[in-house]
């Protein structure tokens, strides 16, 4: 088997080129056989380097590596020239002249006219080669995924190969570069089913024919509206992804269940990488559309994040601490005290430090709903109470839980109504890591501190005390 990724370089690699790109993977890793890179740069006024860099930064922080050097289709465009010519030779192809839209009524609608076929026109301004489409039969394959897939030769235009600016197109490129390459596997998406029998006949008409292609098309990804994944109005650059704090092999497991799913019904892997390969098969793709659900993805990037160990979890969360205005004042001991905490409560990096930015800050980023929310009168006592206690109490979190709770019973309101306050006093939010874990680590004296600055916000004296 070899199997081949063919990205175009348009700036960001689209999500479902990544799942295509990984289930060429996972079939070449699945038979021994090789995976091959190639990118489709013809357009050379789009083409840049760094759009083709993005393409191999993508691959790469997914782990799917290729087996033999990238093909830039760019660099064989004298190979799809001489097959052009090769076909015009063997009247396979001919030149045709524009039709313009203005008179296109005459010829049925098209953008060329049919009678070009029998003209013997040569190279001439405006003019492309276009391929002649038999006129009888059918052209079809048995796809992987889909079954028997036939269209008739009466409905296929003849289309064109070479660009009246002399380029060729993505038919005859692709079809010289799969030969050149010794492809014999295509497996991509379902919107490229309409322009497979142009390859096919274009296969056969270069004697690139005897060796068959094994064909599948895999089913489109869709939004929460059933509509096909856009750039305009989903999120649909994995490289964001890998921005917005999801891990590469999380993606990766997610990617594949787009689709298919492990036989077993396991649907969450540690090393999906690893494991997936002995059990996928192309033929057990579904065909029917692929649901990109972002919970989904959420709660498969958690449950990745779980499986680290502490120390790798901390380790993996220190880059988004680098992005924060308050970097600077990052810990890494005062961190990985709390670390075990917060990853059990989030399911992406990029939450991390705003779940301990409080740790870290002169004064915690007060969330105005959240102040607004446990104020209530009765709060100033509490935090009186607690403040009275904080002086003398043992400073060891089960110790603190253990006596803030004993203060909660004698005031006789709810143990979770009445530590709200000095939450939020604490940490500027309702939500967060455990409470005393985090009163235990700011210490005795700056939990006193900010304890006593919110008990002055509400208006009364707050009682004095040592630190």
């Amino acid at each position: 088997m070899r199997v081949r990724f063919a990205p175009a370089p348009t700036g960001f690699l689209h999500l479902g080129s990544a799942r295509t790109a990984l289930f060429n993977w996972l079939a070449a890793r699945h038979a021994g056989g090789t995976f091959l890179l190639r990118v489709e740069d013809t357009d050379l006024e789009r083409s840049r380097q760094e759009l083709v860099d993005v393409i191999y930064e993508a691959l790469e922080w997914l782990g799917l590596d290729w087996d033999e050097d990238p093909v830039r289709q760019s660099d064989r465009i004298d190979a799809h020239q001489e097959a052009v010519d090769r076909l015009l030779i063997e009247g396979l192809a001919y030149w045709s002249d524009p039709v313009p839209e203005a008179d296109r009524e005459r010829v049925g609608g098209r953008a060329y006219d049919p009678a070009d076929r029998d003209r013997d026109l040569g190279p001439g301004p405006g003019r492309a080669v276009r391929f002649r489409v038999p006129e009888e039969g059918a052209v079809g394959w048995t796809d992987m995924i889909r079954g028997e897939i036939s269209f008739e030769l009466a409905n296929l235009e003849d289309f064109v190969i070479r660009r009246a600016d002399g380029s060729p197109t993505f038919f005859i490129a692709n079809a010289v570069d799969d030969a050149a390459m010794g492809v014999t596997d295509v497996i991509r998406g379902e919107d490229l089913i309409n322009v497979t029998p142009k390859q096919l006949l274009l296969r056969d008409a270069i004697g690139a024919g005897a060796e068959p292609l094994r064909l599948a098309h895999l089913p489109l990804i869709v939004n929460e509206q059933r509509k096909k994944l856009s750039k305009r109005r989903d999120d649909v650059s994995l490289l964001d992804y890998r921005e917005r704090g999801f891990l590469p092999e999380a993606m990766v497991n997610y990617l594949a269940l787009l689709g298919w799913g492990p036989p077993d019904g396991v649907e969450v892997r540690t090393d999906p990488l690893r494991e997936f390969p002995p059990m996928f098969r192309v033929e057990d793709v579904n065909d029917s559309s692929a649901f990109f659900d972002q919970k989904k993805l959420r709660f498969v990037n958690g449950e990745h994040l779980r499986a680290l160990g502490v120390a790798h979890f901390a380790e993996r969360a220190r880059p988004w601490f680098d992005r924060e205005p308050w970097s600077d004042r990052y810990h890494a001991e005062t961190f990985g005290r709390i670390a075990g905490e917060v990853q059990t409560r989030v399911e992406t990096l990029s939450e991390v430090p705003g779940y301990v930015d409080f740790l870290f800050l002169p004064e915690p980023e007060e969330d105005p709903v959240a102040w607004a929310k446990v104020m209530v009168p009765e709060a100033g006592p509490w935090l009186d109470a607690v403040i009275s206690g904080c002086e003398a109490w043992p400073w060891e979190s089960a110790e603190l839980y253990e006596r803030t709770m004993a203060l909660a019973e004698a005031s006789g309101t709810s143990r979770k109504k009445f530590q709200a306050p000095v939450r939020v006093a604490l940490t500027g939010r309702t939500v967060g890591p455990p409470l005393f874990e985090s009163m235990e680590i700011l210490g005795r004296d700056e939990t006193l501190r900010r304890l006593r600055s919110a008990r002055g916000r509400l208006g009364e004296p707050t009682p004095d005390g040592p630190g």
